[in-house]
């Protein structure tokens, strides 16, 4: 799999020109950025937050009733989801006083015997947003600073940037369409995408400005070495998210894990936008860059 997209993407890379490549990725890039936009404009935030970035309860209970019963049943409260799995269902309710709270856990209490509640106040859900964003910044200052040291050139420095930008954004709108929430777990997805978007961006351009060779075998060189990382990457990551999403196709008494099924749904696809973002927007910036007239680099 990973030797016949390396040809099928070094053969098109080779063919096409900077503008045709860089192209394909920009488009997306602002469809992604449209998607964020409007989500942004309808419910003031670029993505739906989850329950610990914005208060409220989460009751795990053992039934065999289904979501739209267990939404119909509860109407009457502020509930946000209802999630089947296997034989437990996930409600999650947003933020309510204390007398709804009473009366939910009352009814909650006489209708079912095996019960986890969880509780998360809209305060601390909101010192969570912060820290959330607070490790994103970081995270992109932290890498701007580190890739400028490397290259000491602001082009190679802002692609880097770039492509990890769209990659967030690319993985942030799929979460958007997938109907996936903001939640912790999500946000250390994203974390660990930016880490995979350097690594794979920082080969590419100490292959390029670094190495000795032609512009293309340079490129062809680096995205051998790059994509057998990243698809085996991505082949862990598809045996987590089918093992904790459908566990129970192999072992009936085994529950879905939502959470490792979250990460590991969004990773895959933030590298396979990485994929794109590195081997083409990046690629094609590079290329423009080095291969201009009065610019000298290793041969």
């Amino acid at each position: 799999m990973e030797f016949s997209l390396y040809k099928y993407l070094d053969s098109f890379v080779k063919s096409k020109s900077n503008k045709e490549i860089i192209a394909i990725p920009l488009a997306v890039f602002v469809i992604a950025i449209i998607i964020l936009s409007f989500t942004f404009a309808t419910t003031g935030a670029p993505v739906e937050l989850g329950m610990e970035f914005q208060g409220g309860t989460q009751i795990t209970i053992e039934t065999d009733e289904t979501s739209q019963a267990l939404e119909e049943r509860y109407s009457e409260y502020p509930i946000n989801s209802v999630r089947i799995t296997g034989d437990r269902a996930i409600l999650q309710f947003g933020p309510m006083d204390r007398e709804t709270y009473e009366s939910l856990e009352g009814e909650i209490r006489q209708a079912y015997t095996s019960i986890d509640i969880k509780l998360i106040g809209a305060v601390y859900g909101q010192d969570l947003q912060i820290q959330a964003l607070q490790a994103l910044i970081i995270s992109f200052i932290g890498m701007a600073i580190i890739v400028f040291l490397i290259f000491k050139t602001s082009v190679p420095s802002m692609v880097v940037i770039l492509s990890a930008t769209s990659d967030i954004a690319i993985a942030l709108a799929f979460m958007n369409i997938a109907g996936i929430e903001l939640t912790l777990g999500t946000v250390a997805a994203l974390l660990m995408i930016i880490g995979y978007s350097v690594d794979s961006d920082i080969l590419l351009n100490t292959r390029i400005l670094k190495r000795r060779g032609s512009t293309d075998e340079k490129v062809s060189r680096a995205m051998e070495t790059g994509l057998t990382m990243t698809t085996t990457t991505l082949a862990a990551l598809v045996v987590m998210y089918l093992v904790s999403t459908y566990p129970h196709v192999v072992v009936s008494s085994l529950t879905p894990i939502s959470l490792l099924s979250e990460i590991s749904i969004v990773l895959i696809f933030g590298l396979v936008a990485d994929i794109m973002n590195t081997w083409m927007l990046n690629t094609g910036i590079l290329r423009w860059y080095v291969d201009k007239p009065g610019r000298r680099l290793k041969a």
